[in-house]
């Protein structure tokens, strides 16, 4: 499975980005999928986690509430909807696959190459 991240910029405190993530390959609905970021100087932390089929999400304290993470198995693609975002946020996101529901980055085979979110005050 190869992903590739897109949908990253820049945006005001209080605004809104989506980012997507799109697999190659047949196996992606047989995968959960994560999102994680990395700050500047700080390691990767976990944001928040979808299962195969859609129907278990879960997320980081800091960013329940503001963000959505949804998947399209026909689209071979998932996404992560950000609102009232914070300069807290600003970080590179990443996108992963792992066989099972887990919050460890370890855990993940696959990984996108990252796309960047710069949110200003």
């Amino acid at each position: 499975v190869q992903l590739q991240a897109s949908g990253g910029g820049s945006v005001q405190a209080g605004g809104s980005l989506r980012l997507s993530c799109t697999a190659s390959g047949r196996a992606f609905s047989t995968y959960a999928l994560g999102w994680f970021r990395q700050a500047p100087g700080k390691e990767r932390e976990f944001v928040a986690l979808i299962g195969r089929t859609g129907s278990g999400t879960a997320y980081e304290d800091s960013v329940k509430g503001r963000f959505t993470i949804s998947r399209d198995n026909a689209k071979n693609t998932v996404y992560l909807q950000m609102n009232s975002l914070k300069p807290e946020d600003t970080a590179v996101y990443y996108c992963a696959a792992a066989p099972y529901l887990t919050r460890q980055s370890e855990d993940y085979y696959y990984w996108g190459q990252g796309t960047l979110v710069t949110v200003s005050s």
